[in-house]
């Protein structure tokens, strides 16, 4: 007698219906377990059919089956047709018990069908989870105890430029910008022992990370911890969030300056007004308020249009822009209205340069659509300590002062005194 060797514990089934092919389609899935024969009066039961596919013998007679089979060692016989014959035919063949049959039979193949229909709901949760991971807009990272990466979905190789077989295995911190590159061993490792931690279940903290190419980028995350089969995990929920910040620079650069000249607007001037004026208490300099309005704008914006107009303001913010020092403040505060700030302007006579300057940079024509126009400004000059000590006060005298301006023939500059002056004259 030649004892035939399999790898897997040798099983033969007998009976190919419903029981006998759930059973075969288990076995088939296990490596502990070879199934050396099927059987089946019927032909084209499916277990019969599913074993051909498989290479596996099968046979038409039970007991040809038991005999073919009589040299496995150990073999087991799985009598799953409802032939009590068989199993005495198994014994004699065998010669010991190794046949199940009967009641242990019917419930091992309930067994068997509870076992892989709970199978089939773990693949459909297993694919529904993976479908989502998959498709989910934020970025996904999984990473063990040692930081590295374990999981990367889709997401997270638009967000990051690397694929998925670059970024399995690899450092978490290859994502990382210094310092937190070089720390973040560190930080896992202080958690690891102390249990503390900085990050860890904190919602949509903003952070800085790192492209493949080297690009520095805003990211959003959001860590928490897992522990699947005895081992700890980390998942990570990223976004990038490079649009959003540039969407909330661009709000706050429109609440602080103009939409059209992109100056100053008259909000940020106040700001900057208080703090020169708080310097110069502090140094003992003067700071000269000049308000400007020009002269000749709504006729142009009569006659030529808005559109003609907003090209005259842009190219009159441009000019001040030029006039200006680096360290001083030009802002739009209304229509054809603008406030220059002067720091340390030393005295009168500068702040009086500074205008000269203002009015002489205008007298150049503007080039609107084509069509040569001219303007000029009437400002009006207060200075600090001189005048006045408050912010709000000295732009009501420069106000004040720059339309005596204009009641002196326009294109030319007042000092808010020669209003006192004047008023005291009447």
């Amino acid at each position: 007698m030649v004892t035939q060797r399999t790898e897997g514990y040798p099983v033969l089934i007998i009976g190919a219906g419903r029981g006998g092919s759930a059973l075969l389609e288990m076995f088939l899935e296990d490596s502990l377990v070879r199934v050396v024969g099927i059987a089946d009066s019927n032909p084209d039961a499916h277990g019969i059919q599913l074993a051909k596919d498989r290479g596996i013998p099968t046979y038409g007679d039970a007991v040809k089956a038991l005999q073919a089979c009589k040299d496995y060692p150990d073999c087991i016989v799985y009598n799953l047709s409802h032939d009590d014959a068989i199993a005495e035919e198994a014994y004699k063949v065998f010669g010991d018990r190794r046949v199940a049959s009967g009641p242990e039979v019917k419930l091992f193949w309930q067994m068997v069908t509870n076992l892989k229909q709970i199978k089939v709901d773990l693949e459909k949760s297993q694919d529904q989870l993976q479908s989502v991971i998959s498709n989910v807009m934020d970025g996904i990272i999984t990473i063990n105890e040692s930081g590295l990466i374990q999981g990367f979905n889709p997401a997270a190789e638009d967000i990051f430029g690397y694929s998925q077989q670059e970024a399995l295995g690899k450092n978490v911190n290859m994502l990382m910008p210094e310092p937190h590159h070089s720390l973040h061993d560190t930080y896992i490792d202080r958690y690891l022992h102390t249990g503390q931690a900085s990050i860890l279940g904190i919602r949509g903290r903003e952070t800085s990370a790192i492209k493949k190419n080297g690009e520095e980028f805003p990211m959003e995350i959001s860590i928490s911890e897992m522990v699947l089969g005895g081992h700890r995990y980390f998942i990570g929920i990223v976004r990038d969030i490079t649009e959003r910040k540039k969407a909330e620079q661009k709000i706050a650069h429109l609440a602080h300056y103009d939409y059209l000249t992109d100056l100053p607007n008259r909000a940020l001037m106040l700001d900057v007004l208080d703090h020169s004026v708080a310097l110069a208490k502090r140094n003992k300099h003067k700071v000269a308020v000049l308000f400007i309005d020009l002269d000749g704008f709504k006729n142009i914006n009569d006659t030529l249009g808005h559109d003609a107009g907003d090209l005259l303001l842009k190219g009159v913010s441009g000019r001040l822009r030029q006039t200006i020092r680096g360290s001083d403040t030009v802002a739009r505060v209304g229509g054809d209205e603008f406030i220059v700030v002067l720091d340390n302007v030393g005295s009168d006579r500068n702040a009086a340069l500074v205008a000269d300057k203002i009015i002489m940079s205008l007298t150049e024509a503007f080039d609107l659509k084509g069509t040569s126009s001219f303007i000029g400004a009437s400002i009006g000059i207060s200075l600090y300590p001189d005048d006045e000590k408050d912010s709000i006060k000295l732009i009501k005298l420069a106000d004040e002062a720059m339309y005596l301006a204009k009641q002196s023939g326009k294109n030319t500059y007042r000092f808010s005194r020669e209003v006192a002056a004047v008023r005291q004259g009447d």
